[in-house]
């Protein structure tokens, strides 16, 4: 199974195989607030994860979500200036799930229940700087290229 390697301090994801070979490695933006595990942070949890669930197959690229459902919009100029406050979740989905009671997973640090992802946003925001609010965002391409890669129950190891 393919496994994912997450650096915020270099603000990159890594895609590894089966053989442990780097695959692809892709620009990210993680958490403004940088790293940690508490709820209401707005910060990037730290440790071993596991993609839970696999969100938006099929949709086209820019397809807008909110609540983890499309809403039928396709992000463009226009949508992003009539709601200049949202943050952006496009294209596809892939919810993370802590695997470190006590560090990423129950209680006050869950991961999935602070609503983790990896996810798309919109194509002129910046990548390679900490400018999210916890998720990891990606360009439209490259998540999109990412989850047709990586199944439910990949391996994902955000380091801070």
């Amino acid at each position: 199974m393919p496994r994912i390697v997450i650096s915020i301090p270099q603000q990159v994801l890594k895609l590894y195989g089966d053989d442990r070979q780097p695959l692809r490695s892709y620009p990210v933006s993680t958490a403004a607030n940088g790293p940690g595990e508490r709820p209401g942070s707005n910060c990037t949890p730290r440790g071993r994860h596991v993609v839970r669930a696999r969100i938006g197959a099929g949709q086209p690229r820019g397809a807008v979500f909110v609540g983890r459902r499309p809403t039928g919009e396709i992000h463009d100029a226009a949508l992003a200036a009539r709601y200049p406050q949202r943050d952006w979740i496009l294209s596809r989905i892939l919810w993370l799930s802590g695997c470190e009671p006590g560090r990423n997973r129950l209680g006050p640090v869950d991961t999935m229940r602070r609503y983790i992802y990896i996810h798309g946003c919109p194509d002129d925001a910046p990548m390679g700087v900490p400018l999210s609010h916890g998720c990891v965002r990606m360009r439209n391409d490259d998540v999109i290229e990412l989850f047709d890669l990586v199944p439910a129950g990949t391996a994902v190891e955000i380091r801070g």
